[in-house]
């Protein structure tokens, strides 16, 4: 969730006036905030991991469930539960847009969708074992306690998205459709969250795109889907406001599930992961060599195969929360000649990252995005301040954005002691990376936050992925591991996630070999390779072909590792090598492996992704139609199979096929 500020907002036509005055305000605060953290050492190496939740509620007479839009009470009645609050004695903080029921009790926020939650835990967690192992029982009393906030007929489910958000009957309350701010014809405006940031951001994103946006999905085409497709819920002749006629000029595809609201996008939940670095050093390296894993973990963690009430021809929700928040005019899109833009802009304000900021002698140009733009005067600006260039080059690639919501009060003054300004553009560039300076006035260090992954069913899934990639963080820095990747590469990997079952039917280009070449040690001293080799005495200059360093691999190989002599060693290896390093007892380590095998089995094809189960469920149900169409009972009967899934996670046999019995076979 990005800043929730308080104030005047302005309609596009105003903010669009004052864009290169926040952009320049914004960087003079990036620059107080890097002459007082630059030098910050030895911080807690400390993570947290964000759950979002859809609310739903459940007619069992009717055989009907719905999203349930009562976000803001939920919130109340956890801020107002005063047996609650007396866990650590916390103090509710609806001002500032979140919930703090106790030191060590859970943080509750509002999204986007007034259907939506989000929890965190209450205090970070450390990277010892202990706190790996801790993970998952603080991730159910979150549910919990979100459940026993909330009515009976609801339910706190971690699904994606609501398989029919966007068709009739999907909202309780109901409210009248089209409304000022999205101009949907599916949605009402009353779908967001009413804090004034979130309607003026869908507002001033269609304003500025100049039309509404357009998410279009490939239909899956079963044996009696029509064709060709045409979305049957799209109206052609609604006339309530001049962006109707979008889909009178082809905004809905054939063969494609359309959609024109940024609630279809920012409605979707995911599961993130945020690393506190021991200096700028190392939060620099963990953004790098995170983000060639960012495609991997995206298909690994599939679970987005319906919208809008059918089932789609992709298994993630990446692309489409992108195009949903797509404020791209036409000429930036290349549509149109520029005649009033500065640039063209490849990709979404959310999309793979576009750059890579490590001090590392590995980086070499080549890896770099050949189509980068970036504001070299803001860039001038940072560097004259003291910024390197490589990091001022990640920052004044961001901020060729223009500023979104911009509230009038906060034009009064450039106050340097604040972030808004600066926030106001970090916080709407939606990367899969994110690297975030440490806020002003606190004793937060410098961070990175791994952002692809889609939420699970389970909160053993949900801990297992955040276990697994705290792990792997590990692992890279003890073993200076090199995944470095060109960005191009990145994003096409990016896109071949977004395909039906791609965890097994697609392979990823990655680096052959990231082991490192140190003094003093062998390769065989190094994970995952053969003895005796003697290495140089520094890693050397990298030459030779960039093409020659990666390959187009499997996630099996990925994750497994490769039964080619030579080939990959497999991440899991990796961390297995890890923690042999570090002698973790025996039951911490059976602990662990139940994570692991989970990762494993994904890779591997024993073990299903949400996506796939969710698509298998739909197409062996009773009353489908193999017409690609999931109706209302059918809805219900999938809802409610998550719900048993959620709470009895396989220990009744339900479910084995994602998570291998009760559990998981460890």
């Amino acid at each position: 969730m990005g800043l929730l500020a308080v104030g005047t907002p302005l309609e596009w036509s105003e903010a669009k006036k004052v864009a290169s005055h926040v952009r320049e305000w914004g960087i003079e605060q990036l620059l107080a905030i890097w002459n007082n953290a630059k030098g910050k050492e030895r911080d807690m190496l400390l993570w947290g991991d964000e759950i979002e939740y859809l609310v739903v509620a459940y007619d069992d007479d009717k055989r009907t469930v719905k999203l349930s839009l009562r976000q803001a009470d939920i919130l109340e009645a956890l801020a107002t539960d005063k047996e609650l609050l007396k866990q650590g004695g916390g103090v509710p903080d609806l001002a500032r847009g979140s919930v703090k029921v106790g030191k060590t009790a859970p943080v509750f926020h509002p999204e986007f969708g007034r259907f939506m939650l989000e929890a965190t835990p209450g205090e970070p967690w450390g990277i010892g074992f202990k706190d790996l192992l801790d993970v998952e029982p603080d991730m159910k009393w979150r549910r919990k306690i979100a459940k026993e906030h909330m009515e009976a007929r609801e339910y706190p489910i971690t699904l994606t998205t609501f398989p029919r958000l966007g068709n009739k009957n999907s909202l309780t309350p109901d409210y009248p459709i089209s409304g000022p701010k999205l101009r949907s014809q599916f949605l009402p405006d009353e779908i967001a969250n009413p804090h004034i940031r979130f309607p003026t951001l869908a507002a001033n994103i269609r304003s500025r795109r100049g039309k509404k946006v357009e998410l279009n999905v490939p239909v899956f085409v079963d044996s009696k889907t029509q064709q060709p497709f045409q979305d049957p819920t799209v109206d052609f002749e609604m006339h309530n406001w001049p962006e109707d006629d979008d889909v009178r000029k082809g905004a809905a595809k054939e063969n494609c599930i359309y959609m024109d609201a940024m609630a279809f996008g920012m409605g979707s939940c995911c599961l993130q992961i945020t690393f506190q670095a021991k200096n700028i050093l190392e939060g620099r390296k963990m953004y790098d060599q995170l983000s060639p894993l960012g495609p991997i973990l995206l298909a690994l963690t599939a679970a987005t195969p319906i919208y809008k009430g059918f089932l789609a021809d992709t298994d993630v929700r990446w692309n489409q929360i992108s195009r949903a928040v797509d404020d791209r005019t036409p000429e930036e899109l290349g549509e149109k000649p520029l005649k009033n833009d500065r640039w063209r802009i490849p990709k979404s304000r959310y999309a793979s990252n576009s750059t890579y900021i490590s001090q590392d002698p590995r980086l070499r140009p080549e890896y770099l995005d050949p189509n980068l733009i970036v504001d070299e005067a803001l860039k001038a600006r940072l560097v004259e301040g003291g910024m390197d260039d490589l990091l001022a080059t990640h920052f004044a690639h961001l901020f060729i954005r223009d500023p979104i919501v911009v509230f009038a009060e906060d034009l009064q003054e450039l106050d340097l002691n604040k972030a808004d300004h600066f926030e106001n553009l970090q916080s709407t560039n939606w990367q899969h990376m994110r690297f975030k300076p440490p806020p002003i006035g606190s004793d937060i260090g410098w961070r990175v936050e791994v952002r692809p992954m889609e939420i699970q069913i389970t909160d053993f899934e949900n801990a297992a992925f955040s276990v697994f990639v705290v792990l792997i963080t590990r692992a890279i820095l003890s073993f200076d591991l090199n995944f470095y990747l060109p960005i191009a590469r990145t994003t096409e990997n990016m896109e071949t996630a977004h395909a039906r079952d791609a965890v097994l039917e697609k392979k990823f280009y990655f680096r052959k070999d990231p082991l490192p070449r140190r003094a003093g040690r062998t390769n065989g001293s190094a994970p995952g390779s053969a003895a005796g080799t003697p290495l140089p005495s520094r890693p050397a200059t990298p030459v030779g072909s960039v093409e020659d360093e990666y390959e187009l691999m499997s996630v099996n190989d990925i994750i497994n590792g490769s039964s080619s002599p030579g080939g990959f060693p497999g991440l899991i290896p990796l961390v297995e090598s890890y923690l042999d390093s570090v002698n973790v007892d025996v039951e911490t380590r059976c602990e662990l492996a139940r994570y692991l095998a989970l990762i494993r089995g994904r890779a591997n094809g024993k073990l299903w992704t949400a996506a796939k189960w969710i698509r298998h469920f739909v197409r062996e149900h009773e009353e489908y139609g193999q017409d690609s169409v999931v109706s209302e009972s059918m809805t219900y009967d999938l809802v409610k199979a998550v719900e048993r899934m959620t709470e009895m996670e396989g220990r009744d046999g339900f479910g084995r096929e994602m998570l291998g019995g009760s559990r998981i076979d460890s």
